[in-house]
């Protein structure tokens, strides 16, 4: 399974960025998966549901299953995150695995840019940003620039670095 990852400051556009990769690259015959890193407490579990109940009642892992998908919430209660090769472990295998977030992982990222976020530059100080997409011209780049919003493109290149041709 190939691995790639999307770098960038909140309101970059990451998600939506994945959010179009993901049909163009799925509509050239290739399965994708992802990873998304959250930096906040997340619960993909709500009350009043039964597995919310188990949960609550001190479960370690709660399944939910039915005909069209399953989840598996596992509570880490007091253990350390999983790293990202840990959770990459986990995941069933993919032709590619995107990844979000996950800004300092020695992986092959795109930086994504927002000129108005006016935040710093990631890939100077990461050596593993592979490219930039971005929203207005990237000032002294060193790296190729795509624009933000072509996903054509953007997979394009991602194929390409993976070596990944379509179906």
């Amino acid at each position: 399974m190939k691995v790639f990852g999307l770098a960038g400051w909140s309101g970059s556009g990451k998600t939506a960025l994945i959010a179009r990769l993901i049909p163009e690259i799925a509509a050239r015959g290739l399965t994708v998966s992802t990873v998304k890193h959250a930096h906040h407490e997340f619960d993909p579990d709500k009350p009043g549901k039964d597995s919310h109940a188990h949960r609550m009642a001190g479960a370690r892992e709660v399944m939910v299953s039915s005909a069209r998908r399953w989840a598996l919430i596992h509570e880490l209660t007091g253990a350390n995150e999983l790293s990202l090769d840990e959770l990459i472990a986990r995941m069933s295998p993919a032709d590619l695995l995107l990844v979000e977030g996950f800004k300092r992982a020695p992986i092959p990222k795109l930086e994504v840019w927002r000129e108005a976020n006016a935040k710093p530059f990631l890939h100077p100080e990461d050596p593993h940003i592979v490219a930039i997409a971005g929203d207005a011209p990237v000032p002294n780049a060193n790296l190729p620039v795509l624009p933000l919003d072509d996903a054509s493109a953007i997979a394009d290149f991602v194929l390409g670095h993976c070596r990944l041709a379509a179906a």
